[in-house]
Protein backbone atom coordinates (compact mmCIF):
# COMPACT_ATOMS: atom_id res chain seq x y z
CA UNK A 1 0.00 0.00 0.00
CA UNK A 2 1.42 3.35 -0.98
CA UNK A 3 1.17 6.46 1.12
CA UNK A 4 -0.66 9.59 0.05
CA UNK A 5 1.62 12.01 -1.75
CA UNK A 6 1.00 15.71 -1.36
CA UNK A 7 2.16 18.72 -3.27
CA UNK A 8 2.40 22.34 -2.31
CA UNK A 9 0.61 25.14 -4.11
CA UNK A 10 4.04 26.49 -4.97
CA UNK A 11 4.92 23.30 -6.80
CA UNK A 12 1.72 23.57 -8.82
CA UNK A 13 2.60 27.15 -9.70
CA UNK A 14 6.03 26.12 -10.95
CA UNK A 15 4.51 23.34 -13.03
CA UNK A 16 1.94 25.65 -14.57
CA UNK A 17 4.33 28.48 -15.37
CA UNK A 18 6.88 26.15 -16.88
CA UNK A 19 4.56 25.24 -19.73
CA UNK A 20 2.67 28.48 -20.28
CA UNK A 21 4.44 29.26 -23.55
CA UNK A 22 3.69 25.87 -25.04
CA UNK A 23 0.05 26.08 -23.94
CA UNK A 24 -0.33 29.46 -25.56
CA UNK A 25 1.21 28.23 -28.80
CA UNK A 26 -1.12 25.26 -28.81
CA UNK A 27 -4.13 27.50 -28.21
CA UNK A 28 -3.14 29.71 -31.13
CA UNK A 29 -2.67 26.65 -33.32
CA UNK A 30 -6.04 25.21 -32.35
CA UNK A 31 -7.77 28.52 -33.08
CA UNK A 32 -6.11 28.65 -36.47
CA UNK A 33 -7.26 25.13 -37.28
CA UNK A 34 -10.86 25.87 -36.34
CA UNK A 35 -11.08 29.53 -37.34
CA UNK A 36 -13.17 28.91 -40.43
CA UNK A 37 -15.70 26.67 -38.69
CA UNK A 38 -17.58 26.35 -35.41
CA UNK A 39 -15.67 25.06 -32.37
CA UNK A 40 -17.21 21.63 -32.53
CA UNK A 41 -17.41 21.26 -36.29
CA UNK A 42 -15.84 18.22 -37.88
CA UNK A 43 -15.29 17.45 -41.52
CA UNK A 44 -18.15 15.67 -43.23
CA UNK A 45 -17.56 11.94 -43.52
CA UNK A 46 -19.40 9.17 -45.29
CA UNK A 47 -21.90 7.17 -43.25
CA UNK A 48 -20.25 4.19 -41.60
CA UNK A 49 -18.31 3.15 -38.49
CA UNK A 50 -17.00 6.10 -36.52
CA UNK A 51 -13.22 6.44 -36.26
CA UNK A 52 -12.13 8.71 -33.43
CA UNK A 53 -8.88 9.68 -31.73
CA UNK A 54 -9.07 11.11 -28.21
CA UNK A 55 -5.99 12.98 -27.03
CA UNK A 56 -4.81 15.04 -24.10
CA UNK A 57 -2.06 15.29 -21.52
CA UNK A 58 -1.57 12.54 -18.92
CA UNK A 59 -4.48 12.62 -16.42
CA UNK A 60 -6.61 14.85 -18.65
CA UNK A 61 -9.52 12.42 -18.25
CA UNK A 62 -9.16 10.32 -21.39
CA UNK A 63 -9.79 7.04 -19.59
CA UNK A 64 -12.98 8.22 -17.91
CA UNK A 65 -14.37 9.72 -21.11
CA UNK A 66 -13.45 6.62 -23.11
CA UNK A 67 -15.56 4.46 -20.80
CA UNK A 68 -18.53 6.76 -21.31
CA UNK A 69 -18.02 6.92 -25.09
CA UNK A 70 -17.75 3.14 -25.43
CA UNK A 71 -20.86 2.59 -23.29
CA UNK A 72 -22.93 4.96 -25.42
CA UNK A 73 -21.59 4.36 -28.92
CA UNK A 74 -20.24 0.80 -28.76
CA UNK A 75 -16.88 1.62 -30.34
CA UNK A 76 -13.85 -0.64 -30.01
CA UNK A 77 -11.60 1.05 -27.44
CA UNK A 78 -7.88 0.81 -28.14
CA UNK A 79 -5.50 2.32 -25.60
CA UNK A 80 -1.86 2.35 -26.65
CA UNK A 81 -0.94 2.79 -22.99
CA UNK A 82 -2.89 -0.34 -22.01
CA UNK A 83 -1.26 -2.30 -24.83
CA UNK A 84 2.17 -1.21 -23.61
CA UNK A 85 1.44 -1.92 -19.93
CA UNK A 86 0.15 -5.39 -20.84
CA UNK A 87 3.41 -6.06 -22.70
CA UNK A 88 5.42 -4.78 -19.71
CA UNK A 89 3.44 -6.97 -17.29
CA UNK A 90 3.94 -10.00 -19.54
CA UNK A 91 7.66 -9.30 -19.72
CA UNK A 92 7.78 -9.50 -23.51
CA UNK A 93 10.81 -8.19 -25.39
CA UNK A 94 8.80 -5.14 -26.48
CA UNK A 95 7.55 -4.72 -22.92
CA UNK A 96 11.04 -4.66 -21.45
CA UNK A 97 12.13 -2.07 -24.03
CA UNK A 98 9.01 0.01 -23.44
CA UNK A 99 9.41 0.02 -19.64
CA UNK A 100 12.76 1.78 -19.85
CA UNK A 101 11.12 4.71 -21.61
CA UNK A 102 7.89 4.66 -19.59
CA UNK A 103 9.77 4.78 -16.27
CA UNK A 104 11.50 7.98 -17.41
CA UNK A 105 8.22 9.46 -18.61
CA UNK A 106 9.51 9.53 -22.20
CA UNK A 107 7.61 8.50 -25.32
CA UNK A 108 8.10 4.89 -26.33
CA UNK A 109 9.69 4.66 -29.82
CA UNK A 110 7.21 4.41 -32.68
CA UNK A 111 8.37 1.02 -33.91
CA UNK A 112 7.54 -0.51 -30.52
CA UNK A 113 3.96 0.73 -30.52
CA UNK A 114 2.68 0.96 -34.11
CA UNK A 115 2.57 -2.79 -34.64
CA UNK A 116 0.54 -3.23 -31.44
CA UNK A 117 -1.97 -0.57 -32.49
CA UNK A 118 -2.36 -1.91 -36.03
CA UNK A 119 -2.96 -5.43 -34.73
CA UNK A 120 -5.51 -4.23 -32.17
CA UNK A 121 -7.48 -2.35 -34.83
CA UNK A 122 -7.40 -5.26 -37.28
CA UNK A 123 -10.44 -6.97 -35.76
CA UNK A 124 -13.98 -7.58 -36.95
CA UNK A 125 -15.44 -5.40 -34.20
CA UNK A 126 -13.16 -2.44 -34.90
CA UNK A 127 -13.98 -2.66 -38.60
CA UNK A 128 -17.75 -3.01 -38.15
CA UNK A 129 -18.50 -0.98 -35.00
CA UNK A 130 -15.83 1.70 -35.38
CA UNK A 131 -12.97 2.52 -33.07
CA UNK A 132 -11.78 4.91 -30.39
CA UNK A 133 -8.00 5.28 -30.31
CA UNK A 134 -7.04 6.50 -26.85
CA UNK A 135 -3.94 8.64 -26.32
CA UNK A 136 -2.29 7.83 -29.63
CA UNK A 137 -0.71 9.25 -31.73
CA UNK A 138 1.27 11.54 -29.44
CA UNK A 139 3.73 12.91 -31.99
CA UNK A 140 3.89 13.84 -35.66
CA UNK A 141 5.99 10.76 -36.43
CA UNK A 142 3.42 8.51 -34.78
CA UNK A 143 0.63 10.17 -36.75
CA UNK A 144 2.57 9.57 -39.96
CA UNK A 145 3.27 5.96 -38.99
CA UNK A 146 -0.38 5.01 -38.42
CA UNK A 147 -1.50 6.95 -41.51
CA UNK A 148 0.85 4.80 -43.59
CA UNK A 149 -0.95 1.78 -42.13
CA UNK A 150 -4.34 3.16 -43.22
CA UNK A 151 -5.39 4.31 -39.74
CA UNK A 152 -7.01 7.71 -40.29
CA UNK A 153 -9.54 9.18 -37.82
CA UNK A 154 -12.67 11.08 -38.84
CA UNK A 155 -12.38 13.33 -35.77
CA UNK A 156 -9.84 14.13 -33.05
CA UNK A 157 -11.08 15.08 -29.57
CA UNK A 158 -8.49 17.07 -27.60
CA UNK A 159 -9.06 17.42 -23.85
CA UNK A 160 -7.55 20.61 -22.43
CA UNK A 161 -6.74 20.81 -18.69
CA UNK A 162 -4.39 23.29 -16.91
CA UNK A 163 -1.01 21.84 -15.97
CA UNK A 164 -1.33 22.41 -12.22
CA UNK A 165 -4.55 20.39 -12.19
CA UNK A 166 -2.93 17.65 -14.28
CA UNK A 167 -0.01 17.26 -11.85
CA UNK A 168 -2.39 17.03 -8.89
CA UNK A 169 -4.41 14.39 -10.70
CA UNK A 170 -1.31 12.34 -11.56
CA UNK A 171 0.34 12.15 -8.15
CA UNK A 172 -2.90 11.08 -6.44
CA UNK A 173 -3.77 8.39 -8.98
CA UNK A 174 -3.95 4.77 -7.81
CA UNK A 175 -4.87 1.52 -9.58
CA UNK A 176 -6.58 -1.61 -8.32
CA UNK A 177 -4.30 -4.38 -9.69
CA UNK A 178 -7.13 -6.92 -9.62
CA UNK A 179 -9.65 -4.97 -11.72
CA UNK A 180 -7.51 -2.33 -13.42
CA UNK A 181 -9.88 0.37 -12.15
CA UNK A 182 -8.31 3.79 -11.58
CA UNK A 183 -8.99 5.77 -8.39
CA UNK A 184 -7.71 9.07 -6.98
CA UNK A 185 -6.80 9.65 -3.35
CA UNK A 186 -8.57 13.02 -3.32
CA UNK A 187 -11.16 13.09 -6.11
CA UNK A 188 -12.28 9.44 -6.24
CA UNK A 189 -10.91 7.46 -3.27
CA UNK A 190 -10.96 3.66 -3.50
CA UNK A 191 -13.36 1.75 -1.21
CA UNK A 192 -11.89 0.65 2.11
CA UNK A 193 -11.72 -3.00 1.05
CA UNK A 194 -9.81 -2.03 -2.11
CA UNK A 195 -7.50 0.72 -0.83
CA UNK A 196 -4.94 -1.61 0.77
CA UNK A 197 -4.15 -3.37 -2.50
CA UNK A 198 -4.05 -0.28 -4.71
CA UNK A 199 -0.75 0.58 -6.34
CA UNK A 200 0.83 3.66 -7.88
CA UNK A 201 2.24 3.54 -11.41
CA UNK A 202 6.01 3.99 -11.53
CA UNK A 203 5.64 7.13 -13.66
CA UNK A 204 2.93 8.77 -11.53
CA UNK A 205 5.29 11.00 -9.54
CA UNK A 206 5.65 14.79 -9.61
CA UNK A 207 9.02 14.74 -11.37
CA UNK A 208 7.94 12.29 -14.05
CA UNK A 209 4.55 13.96 -14.46
CA UNK A 210 6.26 17.27 -15.22
CA UNK A 211 8.56 15.55 -17.71
CA UNK A 212 5.57 13.90 -19.40
CA UNK A 213 3.86 17.30 -19.65
CA UNK A 214 6.96 18.76 -21.31
CA UNK A 215 6.96 15.92 -23.81
CA UNK A 216 3.23 16.33 -24.40
CA UNK A 217 3.40 20.07 -25.02
CA UNK A 218 6.36 19.73 -27.34
CA UNK A 219 4.52 17.22 -29.52
CA UNK A 220 0.81 18.09 -29.41
CA UNK A 221 1.07 21.02 -31.81
CA UNK A 222 2.62 18.76 -34.43
CA UNK A 223 -0.17 16.21 -33.97
CA UNK A 224 -2.80 18.93 -34.32
CA UNK A 225 -1.17 19.96 -37.58
CA UNK A 226 -1.44 16.41 -38.94
CA UNK A 227 -5.22 16.41 -38.49
CA UNK A 228 -6.10 19.90 -39.61
CA UNK A 229 -9.85 20.43 -39.83
CA UNK A 230 -10.58 17.46 -37.57
CA UNK A 231 -9.58 18.90 -34.18
CA UNK A 232 -12.28 19.41 -31.54
CA UNK A 233 -10.82 20.99 -28.39
CA UNK A 234 -12.84 20.33 -25.23
CA UNK A 235 -12.41 22.01 -21.83
CA UNK A 236 -11.55 19.04 -19.61
CA UNK A 237 -11.40 20.98 -16.34
CA UNK A 238 -15.08 20.44 -15.57
CA UNK A 239 -17.31 17.66 -14.30
CA UNK A 240 -17.10 14.46 -16.33
CA UNK A 241 -20.77 14.86 -17.26
CA UNK A 242 -20.21 18.31 -18.76
CA UNK A 243 -17.12 17.15 -20.63
CA UNK A 244 -18.99 14.12 -21.96
CA UNK A 245 -21.90 16.26 -23.12
CA UNK A 246 -19.53 18.27 -25.31
CA UNK A 247 -17.92 15.11 -26.64
CA UNK A 248 -21.33 13.69 -27.54
CA UNK A 249 -22.04 16.90 -29.42
CA UNK A 250 -18.97 16.24 -31.55
CA UNK A 251 -19.70 12.57 -32.17
CA UNK A 252 -23.39 13.11 -32.92
CA UNK A 253 -22.49 15.61 -35.64
CA UNK A 254 -20.34 13.05 -37.44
Amino acid sequence: HTQTQTMSAAAFTVSASQFTGAKQRRALNARAVTASSSRRAVVAVAAGPKKIVIAGAPASGKGTQCELIVDKYGLEHISAGDLLRAAVAAGTDLGVRAKEFMDRGDLVPDEVVVGMVVEALDTDKAKSAGWLLDGYPRSASQADAITKEGIVPDAVILLDVPDDILVERVVGRRMDPETGKIYHLKFNPPPADVAERCTQRSDDTEEKAMNRLKVHHSNVEAVVGKYEGKINEIDGNRSKADVFADICGVIDEM
